[in-house]
């Protein structure tokens, strides 16, 4: 690091209220991450104006400064330098911040910690079915599907299919394992967990409605009740509450049971109560609860599609910035199980797209004033195709929020859009890509619905943008 970015490094502790206001200090790929005794002595202003600076924002308990990635490490290591603080681990970061937290954002908070570790799998999962949709959808290139105009690509399709659909045919597994780790317990049980909940001797979840209304749902006898042999593919709220309880069991047990016979008790005690429980209570009374829910919310758009989606597109961005939308990631998944698709996903791939294009106005903004500032530009530039590629939080926090009118023309796009996709019941087949090449995984008959959602995303926020900079504005961004 030369002098110039040392100095640069202690003008960051200064405009974050100095090394006093640290309480602990810690960084991840591009960011800074610092837990604050009071965030209201932070100077933005001052704090963003400096050259190693792309942004910041306050997120769960944490004040974030993004740095970007490489050069983050060497500036945290200069800060250490010059505080002499020590550095700690992201956890002791996160339970430091979790002491600020009120409770609904420990809900918030805890569903995130569950989720994001299994995100690259689902959106891995979501980019490979939207393929596999792309070779299997009619009318697509013609009236009949790739596959059916070239044979030779059917058993290609097929494996796409396997390899993409595992991820969802097997969620529980995905979630039984972050959920397990998230509360304390083993890992490796917590797939355990959710392999049994979705066994294949069992009754499939997505059997179960036909053998319902058949009348022919197998069935046990469980300590005098009659319990339904039935498994919860798709489902999330059953293995997020047997993993809780998975997790109680196992550190209950560990405390007390000798080293010697650990082995022996405690894992399979644990599984055998917690999987009696699965089927007896948890299974079915979260089943009934996750099916309201989504009953709910399917009933809102059938009925009032527009005002759903009028909602949901205007407020998803106000939601990342709380952190609260990964709330809403089990109900999309839940949408898909329920229903084969969600209309949730694709109104949050246009509000990323949104995001984005107000980004670009701004990049436009900074030409047409012949205002030379690099920083800004490659700020506007870089971060506005991070979110056309579903990655908002550089464009959010790093130049929409910044100047807060960017942001807000944004949301006006998102909320038309997301109008017309409501109004329209428009279905993602799986979550992928939350931006522009997220229109893959859109069920093909909607790709032209889509596409126009799409346009008004790129168009609207771009065009308010730049006409308020310009005429409201008049080109000042300070």
């Amino acid at each position: 690091m030369s002098d110039v970015n040392r100095e640069q490094v202690r003008q960051i502790v200064e405009a974050i209220g100095g090394q006093e206001n640290i309480d602990t200090a810690t960084h991840c790929v591009t960011r800074l991450r610092f837990v604050l005794h009071d965030e209201s002595k932070v100077d933005k202003k001052k704090l963003e104006s400096i050259d190693l600076v792309k942004g910041s924002f306050s997120n769960s308990g944490q004040f974030q400064v993004v740095i970007g990635q490489g050069l983050v490490d060497k500036v945290y290591k200069v800060l250490a330098e010059e505080t002499g603080i020590q550095e700690v681990s992201k956890d002791d970061v996160k339970n430091a911040a979790a002491k600020k937290m009120n409770p609904l954002q420990r809900l918030v908070k805890l569903l995130a910690d569950i989720f994001i570790p299994i995100l690259p799998a689902i959106v891995t999962a979501g980019l490979l079915l939207g393929l596999n949709n792309v070779l299997t959808a009619e009318n697509l290139f013609g009236p009949d599907p790739l596959i059916v105009t070239y044979p030779q690509w059917a058993d290609i399709a097929e494996v796409i299919n396997v390899i993409a659909s595992a991820a969802f045919t097997f969620l529980p597994a995905l979630i039984g394992w972050s959920a397990v780790k998230r509360f304390g317990g083993n890992p490796l049980m917590g797939i355990v967990l959710g392999l049994v909940l979705v066994h294949p001797a069992l009754l499939s979840a997505y059997d179960y409605p036909a053998a319902l209304e058949e009348g022919n749902v197998p069935t046990w006898n469980l300590f005098g009740l009659t319990v339904e042999s039935i498994g919860y593919q798709g489902q999330v709220l059953p293995v997020l509450v047997a993993a809780y309880l998975y997790a109680l069991i196992e550190k209950f047990l560990d405390k007390r049971v000798h080293d010697s016979i650990k082995l022996l008790v405690v894992a399979p005690v644990s599984i055998l109560i917690t999987g009696f429980a699965a089927f007896i209570v948890i299974g079915p009374l979260t089943f009934a609860a996750g099916t309201a829910v989504t009953g709910a919310v399917i009933w809102m758009f059938e009925n009032l599609g527009w005002l759903g989606g009028f909602i949901y597109g205007g407020f998803y961005a106000v939601l990342v910035i709380t952190g609260m939308h990964h709330t809403f990631l089990p109900v999309d998944l839940q949408l898909i199980s329920d229903q084969g698709g969600t209309f949730l996903w694709p109104i949050l791939a246009l509000s990323n797209i949104a995001q984005g294009s107000a980004a670009f106005a701004i990049f436009a903004a900074t030409f047409l004033m012949k205002r030379k500032d690099e920083k800004l530009r490659g700020l506007a530039s870089s971060s506005g195709i991070s979110a056309w590629l579903g990655v908002t939080e550089p464009a959010l926090f790093g130049v929409n929020l910044r100047y807060k009118f960017p942001f807000i023309c944004a949301l006006i796009g998102s909320a038309i859009a997301g109008t017309l996709l409501g109004a329209n019941f428009v279905l993602a087949n799986s979550i992928g890509v939350g931006g522009v090449p997220g229109i893959i995984s859109i069920q093909a008959e909607f790709w032209a619905i889509f596409g126009i959602g799409m346009a008004i995303v790129i168009v609207v926020p771009f065009v308010l943008t730049l006409l308020y900079t310009m005429f409201i504005k008049k080109g000042e961004l300070e």
